[in-house]
């Protein structure tokens, strides 16, 4: 099956000769990093059959934070830390979006407004929640930033999950109601001129148009009917990746990248084929630059509230529910290094695979 690394190998060096000079630093990083992700250049591990005594290399991952190959076991690790905090409620799913004309002006801006972009959409769905009308207290958030559409394309957005209530002042619980959070068209006014107000105080007077205050801006709000965890399964595919995976690509061919996504709201999948360059293009913008957290928590999720968070989830559930849940969670298993000692070996299925000795980095495969 293609890979990601497979389109740089092939096609990479034209890019690079076309548009190499241009590349921002974090881009050229990860295109190294995806070529030599578990390749000899990497190092590795050599295993060896007990039984057939064939011989197995395992190279090393490059663990670039955009590539598709890399933190299987950390995503997983993440996954079982956020199901931890979960609170026995319904949640909701919130995706707050930008009107196309401040795209450019994000993307030529990353460092700085990625993190007002998040900030902004916490802030705005805490501030409207904490209205008695709506929730009447202190929310969770946990906010993702997303800049791609399924076919690659820059859109900057940020998805949240949200629990169905809020902690009151007085240390009680407060409900939301079954099917609605907070009203979607105040809450994209409340969205627009917080995060406008943040980016104008950074940018200064003339970046940002004023028609930008006067056009509406689309935020999504619908419950999490399936529960929590199918959002978290959908953010957590992207906390350490970028845009696509590499079981989407389907072929590449004659210079072109022939890839399956799926239409918003739709459940049939549909091809897409691109010229290598235009792929490889669309891919690397969605790296962030260096220091840019695309996920991050507030109000109840904050760092800071994790004591109000564990006592009130015992006030919500019993205690020993809760403990025993977490210790569920994550185990030593989830946590221990990735090895392939011990594991069936791949070619005579009747024997184990050996650990015989590390592999120092290299130009060229072992013999």
């Amino acid at each position: 099956m293609p890979e990601v690394a497979d389109i740089f190998r092939r096609y990479g060096g034209q890019y690079l000769a076309d548009f190499g000079q241009a590349m921002l630093a974090s881009h050229r990083r990860a295109f190294d990093d995806i070529l030599r992700c578990r390749t000899p250049e990497m190092g590795g591990e050599l295993y060896v059959c007990d039984h057939c005594g064939q011989q197995h290399y395992a190279y090393h991952s490059c663990r670039n934070r955009s590539c598709p190959k890399c933190h299987g076991k950390d995503t997983q690790k993440w996954l079982d830390g956020r199901k931890s905090e979960l609170l026995p409620v319904p949640y909701f799913h919130v995706v707050f979006t930008v009107p196309d004309q401040l795209r450019r002006v994000i993307r030529s801006r990353q460092k700085l407004l990625y993190p007002l972009l998040m900030k902004a959409a916490a802030k705005a769905v805490i501030k409207l929640a904490a209205d008695p009308h709506y929730v009447g207290g202190l929310i969770g958030v946990l906010a993702v930033l997303h800049t791609w559409t399924r076919t690659l394309e820059y859109h900057p957005h940020v998805h949240c999950l949200i629990p169905g209530g809020g902690l009151a002042d007085d240390g009680t619980w407060r409900p939301a109601r079954s099917n609605y959070l907070v009203p979607v068209k105040a809450l994209s006014k409340i969205f627009r001129g917080m995060f406008l107000d943040f980016a104008a105080k950074e940018l200064g007077p003339g970046v940002l148009s004023p028609a930008l205050r006067r056009r509406p801006w689309v935020v999504y709000a619908k419950p999490a009917v399936q529960g929590p965890q199918k959002v978290l399964d959908y953010l957590g595919r992207y906390v350490h990746r970028v845009a696509i995976t590499n079981r989407r690509i389907l072929s590449v061919d004659d210079g072109k990248v022939t890839f399956r996504y799926q239409p918003s709201g739709q459940n049939h999948w549909k091809t897409m084929t691109l010229a290598a360059q235009e792929f490889i293009r669309r891919f690397l913008q969605h790296v962030l630059p260096k220091g840019i957290h695309k996920v991050r928590y507030f109000g109840l999720w904050a760092p800071t509230k994790r004591k109000s968070l564990r006592e009130l989830q015992r006030t919500l559930v019993q205690a020993e529910q809760v403990d025993s849940a977490q210790a569920s969670q994550v185990t030593p298993e989830s946590l221990r290094p990735y090895t392939l000692e011990g594991s069936p070996c791949p070619n005579c299925r009747a024997g184990t695979l050996l650990h015989v000795r590390r592999i120092r980095p290299q130009k060229r495969a072992p013999p």
